[in-house]
Parts: C-alpha cells; sequence; structure tokens
C-alpha cells in the first residue's frame, strides 16, 4: 500500500511537468519561428505479486516525461521588414553563439548592429558568404558573418556602349525641317560626371535613301574646344532597313575632358544582334528606345534579404547589387537538438551533423524575404491539453489522501 504515496507522487510531479510545458508553449505563442513542445509520459516497471509469474502486476508510477519538439511547419507571416525571413521547408539559419559556438534558429525577424553585421533580434551573427570573385559571389567556401555595407559609396561606371532605336521619316524633305532629327542620351565619365551625347541625322539632298549622322558632346566638356564629332551616313534599303554606313562606325573618342577625368571611346551599336536599331519608313522621325551601360557614383539606400536568401543592396542610382547570401543547414533528426534560449538550438549528442548549403538546394526548404515563419503553437490543442494535465493533478492529489488516510487506520489498528 505504501508504493502508492510515490506511485501518487511520481504522477503528481509528471503533471506538474506536463503543465509546465504547456505554460512555455503559450508564452511563446507569438515566438517567431517557435516549435511547440509535446510531453511524452511513460510508466515505470511493474512488481509481481503472488506465486504466479505476472499474475498480479502493479506499476511504481509514472517517470520523468521526456519532452519534444515538434519541427511542423508554420504558417508564413508577411511582414514588409526588408531585413526579415522565413525559412518554408527544412532547414535552419546558421549563427554564431557565445563563444564562437555554431547554434541554428527559424526566427527571421534580423537586423544590422551598429558595425553593421546581419544579426538576430537577441544579437547573435548571422552566418553565410560576403566574398566576391569577379563580380560575382562566392558560395564555395566556408560561411561566415554576414556585414552589410552600411554607408558604402558605389564606384562610377564610365559608359563604353550606347544605342538608339530611331526611325527616320522616309518622306522627309531634305533641307525642310523633317529632314533633321536628334536625339540624345547622358553618357558618365570615370569620375561620375554626365555628359549629352546628342545624334543629330540630316536628310541627303543627293541621295533620297541616305541620311547623314553627327555624334558629339557640348563644346564647354572638353578642355579644348571644339568638340569633334563622330561623322558619317546611313543608307537604307527598299525595305526601310538599314543596309549601309559609310564609313562603319568607330567609337565616338572623347579626350581632354574638362573635370580631368579618363579619356572615353564610346562604341555606338547600331545592331540589336542581327537587326538594326535604326529604320526609314514612311512615319514621323521618333526616338523608340536609348541605353547606355554607364552610372554616376551611388549611396547605399536600403538592404533587403531577397527571396532564396540573397542580401541586395539598392543604391540611390537605380542599381540593386548582392553582396551577400544567408547559410542554410539541414539536420536529419532536428527533434535531438536541445534548445539554448533566444529561440535558438545547439547541436546534442544524439544529433546528426549539419547539412551547410544554399536554400533550395539538398534538400533544404526555401527563404521568404519580408516574412517571418508564425509559432506552431495551437492555442486550441493547448488548452485542451492544460485541461487534462490539470484533471490528472487532482485525480492523483486524491489517490495521496485516500492512502493517508487508509494508513492513518492502520496505525489506529496497532494501537
Amino acid at each position: 500500500m505504501f508504493t502508492s504515496f510515490s506511485t501518487a507522487l511520481s504522477a503528481l510531479a509528471a503533471q506538474s511537468t506536463a503543465i509546465d510545458v504547456v505554460g512555455n508553449n503559450l508564452a511563446n505563442l507569438n515566438t517567431p519561428g517557435f516549435k511547440t513542445s509535446v510531453v511524452s509520459f511513460h510508466d515505470l516497471v511493474t512488481q509481481s505479486l503472488g506465486a504466479g509469474l505476472g499474475d498480479t502486476q502493479v506499476g511504481f508510477g509514472v517517470g520523468t516525461p521526456i519532452t519534444l519538439r515538434e519541427f511542423s511547419q508554420g504558417a508564413l507571416q508577411t511582414t514588409g521588414g526588408t531585413l526579415d525571413a522565413a525559412v518554408q521547408g527544412d532547414g535552419f539559419f546558421v549563427i554564431q553563439g557565445p563563444n564562437q559556438s555554431v547554434e541554428y534558429t527559424r526566427g527571421g525577424n534580423f537586423q544590422v548592429d551598429k558595425d553593421g553585421n546581419l544579426t538576430t533580434a537577441t544579437g547573435e551573427q548571422l552566418q553565410g558568404w560576403t566574398q566576391m570573385v569577379n563580380g560575382q559571389l562566392d558560395t564555395n567556401t566556408t560561411p561566415g558573418n554576414i556585414t552589410i555595407p552600411v554607408g558604402t559609396v558605389q564606384a562610377p561606371k564610365p559608359t563604353s556602349d550606347i544605342s538608339f532605336d530611331i526611325n527616320l521619316n522616309a518622306a522627309a524633305t531634305a533641307g525642310a525641317t523633317d529632314g533633321t532629327f536628334a536625339t540624345s542620351v547622358t553618357v558618365y565619365d570615370s569620375l561620375g560626371n554626365s555628359h549629352i551625347v546628342t545624334a543629330t541625322f540630316t536628310k541627303d539632298q543627293t541621295t533620297p535613301e541616305q541620311w547623314n549622322y553627327s555624334l558629339s558632346i557640348p563644346d564647354a566638356d572638353v578642355q579644348n574646344p571644339p568638340f569633334t564629332p563622330l561623322t558619317g551616313s546611313l543608307t537604307f534599303g527598299q525595305d526601310g532597313q538599314l543596309s549601309a554606313t559609310t564609313p562603319l562606325p568607330g567609337p565616338l573618342a572623347i579626350s581632354g575632358l574638362a573635370d580631368n577625368a579618363q579619356d572615353m571611346n564610346i562604341t555606338w551599336n547600331l545592331y540589336n544582334g542581327n537587326t538594326p536599331r535604326i529604320s526609314q519608313y514612311a512615319q514621323p522621325s521618333s526616338t523608340s528606345a536609348v541605353s547606355q551601360d554607364g552610372s554616376p557614383a551611388a549611396q547605399l539606400v536600403r538592404v533587403a534579404v531577397a527571396d532564396g536568401g540573397q542580401i541586395l543592396a539598392q543604391f540611390s542610382n537605380g542599381q540593386q547589387t548582392v553582396v551577400g547570401q544567408l547559410a542554410m543547414a539541414t539536420i536529419r533528426n532536428p527533434d535531438s537538438l536541445i534548445a539554448c534560449g533566444d529561440n535558438n538550438y545547439q547541436l546534442s549528442a544524439r544529433s546528426a551533423l549539419p547539412a551547410v548549403g544554399l536554400p533550395g538546394t539538398g534538400g533544404r526548404g526555401a527563404v521568404k524575404g519580408g516574412a517571418v515563419e508564425a509559432s506552431t503553437v495551437d492555442i486550441a490543442q493547448q488548452f485542451t491539453n492544460l485541461i487534462v494535465y490539470q484533471r490528472g493533478y487532482e485525480a492523483n492529489s486524491k489517490v495521496v489522501s485516500a492512502v493517508d488516510e487508509l494508513s492513518q487506520t492502520t496505525i489506529n489498528l496497532i494501537k
């Protein structure tokens, strides 16, 4: 009879632990990336009473409950935060914990610290790749801390190619107003200063299918004016397509710039592949498109985590550049991980070695930018569990009371 005390007390301890787990789940109802813990009960070894083997078996109660974390997918909640990221599928973000330890998290509400490091909400540094090789991100190296280029000034890119998509009026009259057409494009030198390249087309007075061209920049932009323009002629066939250029246009050479920038040699692309960019049809002369490949110096405006875990830097000139890549780890048995606080996990002795790589590869899940993964806590299920555990605690407390009364009766019999 007296073993009933220990049996009931083991049940009270187990139910208390289960209630603690429910309380922790409910406390993290709104923690991004939090995974629900469930309680697994197991009985203790039984004892056999009587001469027969197993005729009468009485258990010794319930053992200390085992908590299991369920790594199911949480709902993705769009936040609009530029540095937020959510894992969709298997995998964890890799972070650097205290004392250079490696930890793992599903919480994706990131931020930038005073040193420009990308960190979790609690200050752990995100791991990934930022090293560039030949203008491309090198993800074949060991992941390291991700540093955001805060305050970066992007160097200017001098213009080396320009193009115009133009139709010149086949019905224009040489010498008349419609016999001359001009368009322009802004180009940039090595210092990031802009210059206007003007292309002027004049219909030839003797050859109707020919237009003369002149490409120039303002005289004020060079140290020794006047600027010598690039000139020649364009000849069109009966189908209105460009058929010949005389001479073949060389680069537009700009030397001795007034701002002491490097000399420029700009190629004028007359063809898009094999298709001429300039035509001559009986329509008013007009420009449909212009392009150039240069850009001025620009300030960093914002940094954001894009889909796929890429870290994009947007500059004031509108250009976006990939400056980093988040690393992701998969672990075959994530339920063996040990929670270490701050929504992070560490490997245990039972954990398989993590496989670190790019999101969306090797069985790793995808990363969605501007979102976080919601907690997987089901409030209705947790309240149901709470009621069940509470009833279990009350029932076993009745066992303690009953055994206590029986003990007192037995003692009184002895007296």
